[in-house]
């Protein structure tokens, strides 16, 4: 059976907001060209095979800031992945460097040593190599949005994930949209924002630095171990996330690919876009911060192609 891309989840904002809310067109285009992407990510790990997972309960309310939570996962979510073959692949193996440079608190400032901006630099060289990348480049480049000069495209992209700036004010430059999507951060002590990428979900709980609370979703959707985007509910340091979203099992330039079109194709300080990838509809957000990457996250609607079924009716 041929892994599907997302489980039926949704996200609570999107019931809560009531059925007749009024909710933008599918973005044709974006979906044909993400799906081009889905496709060409050969680094995107396979369910069971490459790694497994175990949803175990639905997790419950918590407040913003309180961490008193209810645990309705008694194992971690991963309970195996290949980690050779993570290790084994350029852009993954690479982006794992990069977790560790970072502080954690918002408000304490960033410092990149000429070590780790070399890291950078080798990370988006093997972004800047992979099929999906290519592709995305060139539809920005069809667009008007990027140049087709690779070294000025690098540096845009630098601009957008790596450059340092405030988060929080009167402090110093405390962040960037990497740190902030890929790493995840904390806030006053009591918040945890962004931190929406799989692979560091996995290490964190690995190193039992994070623990996993179960999953959001409606009560009668409940997640399959195949689902490629999932809602979860966690906490990291003692810091609970009532519920956070992201990818699971894809590789990092399919997610820089993805948010750097949406960034580069909107102009508005926030961006919702509605598009179907593979069996599921999800709305992907981002959030500028300047001309740099404030948040982007996954929104799932819908999956299992409910949604061409419902439309069907």
């Amino acid at each position: 059976m041929p892994a599907r891309f997302c489980g039926v989840l949704v996200l609570l904002n999107v019931f809560l907001s009531g059925l007749n809310a009024s909710r933008p067109a599918v973005n044709q285009e974006l979906s044909n060209i993400f799906n081009e992407l889905w496709t060409l990510d050969v680094n995107r790990m396979t369910p069971v095979t490459d790694y497994t997972i175990s949803v175990q309960g639905r997790a419950g309310f918590v407040n913003q800031g309180s961490n008193v939570v209810q645990d309705h996962a008694s194992q971690p979510l991963f309970s195996n992945v290949n980690e050779n073959k993570l290790k084994n692949m350029t852009t993954v193996s690479r982006f794992m460097k990069l977790l560790d440079n970072y502080e954690r608190s918002i408000g304490v400032s960033e410092r990149v040593t000429a070590e780790e901006q070399t890291e950078i630099n080798l990370f988006l060289d093997a972004v800047l190599e992979t099929d999906v990348m290519k592709r995305a480049h060139k539809y920005l480049v069809s667009k008007g949005q990027s140049s087709s000069n690779l070294g000025l495209f690098k540096s845009q992209l630098h601009l957008i994930w790596f450059q340092l700036y405030h988060r929080q004010r009167n402090t110093g430059l405390d962040s960037s949209g990497f740190e902030h999507v890929f790493v995840g951060e904390t806030k006053s002590g009591t918040e945890i924002i962004g931190f929406h990428n799989w692979i560091q979900f996995y290490l964190q709980e690995k190193s039992t630095h994070l623990d996993y609370k179960g999953y959001k979703a409606r009560e009668r959707d409940i997640p399959d171990q195949d689902d490629h985007v999932l809602n979860l509910q966690f906490s990291w340091h003692g810091t609970v996330k009532p519920v956070g979203s992201a990818f699971i099992g894809t590789s990092p330039e399919f997610e820089m690919a993805l948010f750097t079109i949406v960034f580069l194709m909107n102009t508005e300080r926030s961006t919702t876009v509605l598009v179907n990838i593979d069996q599921c509809q999800m709305e992907l957000v981002v959030i500028r911060h300047g001309r740099s990457l404030g948040t982007a996250y996954p929104k799932l609607l819908s999956s299992n192609n409910r949604h061409v079924r419902h439309s069907s009716h």
